[in-house]
């Protein structure tokens, strides 16, 4: 292990060294190897698959490397190289499924690891199901990305860690992290970005980049602002319709990510966005919730969803589900 680390990577490192040996021995064993995440990707995700994909690339250059799933609207091609696509058959052949940042099996964005021989897991969600030959699960990453560099750097005298894979991580974990503002962003956090850092990529135009927003943002947030509700206990939540979306010309992925305007502000507990998507046969509201501090995946796993204790997601087949969803999380805070 690199002496050069600092200790807590060094430590984090040993702690795991079983997980990366057999991680390292399947990429040798296999050929072919798909990387897959959750639908509807955020930063972390996309960082987190595309981060592995170039690392595995530098150091085995021989293997057929693939990432699979849906491209997101803005950050592809503007962060993040467009995802693969590969015919049905390419699975005929023994593969090796890496599964980065998803905890369940319906949140998968292609169903094709299924057809896997062998199959990883690396997450730092909260494990509700228990598969894999390998399980690299652990709460306490504030990002799936964070977990990957601390590995990439762990193994850092032996494999290469190139400015690519760096900074898709780096940028998974500024992503999940809220620029390092949320629950467990950890002194640990800090290192891994700053060595990730050390790579050369530029931070400046990395940081740009992912926060830039199309000018229809603003609309968005003024009508936000203008027809947010407010429940007793400070639950603040909007709601988007199909026709809203069309009005403001948005996507509608783009519902959700305007969710952290109420972060911070005083006497608002949490935070809630119900977005309609009509191309849904059954779920046809997507519903994110936030938190300041009491965990509220409670709340979303009994709505169909889950997550992190203070950043969740739910799914309504009617939006007449909602009041009573706003209720459960209002009883929180009395």
């Amino acid at each position: 292990m690199d002496k050069k680390l600092p200790d807590i990577i060094k430590s984090e490192g040993k702690k795991y060294q079983k997980e990366y040996r057999k991680i390292v021995k399947a990429i040798e064993k296999y050929d072919k190897i798909a990387i897959f995440r959750h639908t509807t990707p955020d930063y972390d995700a996309l960082g987190s698959q595309l981060g592995f994909a170039s690392w595995i690339k530098d150091n085995f250059p021989n293997k057929e490397v693939i990432c699979l799933g849906d491209n997101h609207y803005s950050y592809t091609p503007r962060v993040f190289k467009e995802m693969d696509r590969v015919n049905a058959n390419w699975f005929d052949d023994p593969v090796l499924a890496i599964l980065v940042d998803v905890a369940n099996t319906p949140r998968v964005a292609d169903p094709r690891f299924k057809k896997a021989k062998y199959k990883i897991r690396i997450d730092h969600h909260p494990q509700v199901e228990n598969w894999g030959k390998v399980i690299l699960i652990d709460e306490t990453y504030v990002a799936c990305a964070e977990i990957l560099g601390n590995m990439f750097l762990s193994l850092r005298d032996k494999y290469v860690l190139s400015e690519e894979t760096a900074r898709n991580l780096y940028i998974g974990i500024v992503g999940d992290s809220g620029g390092f503002r949320y629950q467990h962003t950890e002194p640990r956090t800090f290192y891994i970005a700053g060595e990730l850092v050390k790579t050369g990529f530029n931070v400046t135009e990395v940081t740009q980049n992912m926060f830039l927003k199309p000018r229809n943002d603003l609309d968005l947030k003024k009508y936000i602002l203008n027809n947010y509700q407010e429940s007793e206990h400070g639950v603040a939540y909007y709601i988007l319709t199909d026709k809203i979306q069309k009005e403001l010309g948005i996507e509608t992925e783009q519902g959700k990510e305007s969710i952290n305007i109420f972060a911070n502000i005083e006497g608002i507990n949490a935070w809630v966005s119900a977005t309609e998507d009509v191309d849904d046969p059954v779920w046809k509201w997507r519903i994110s919730l936030r938190s300041k501090n009491t965990p509220i995946n409670g709340v979303a796993a009994n709505y169909n969803g889950g997550g992190h204790e203070n950043a969740s997601g739910a799914k309504l087949k009617k939006i007449e589900q909602l009041p009573a969803l706003i209720k459960d999380l209002d009883e929180l805070f009395k």
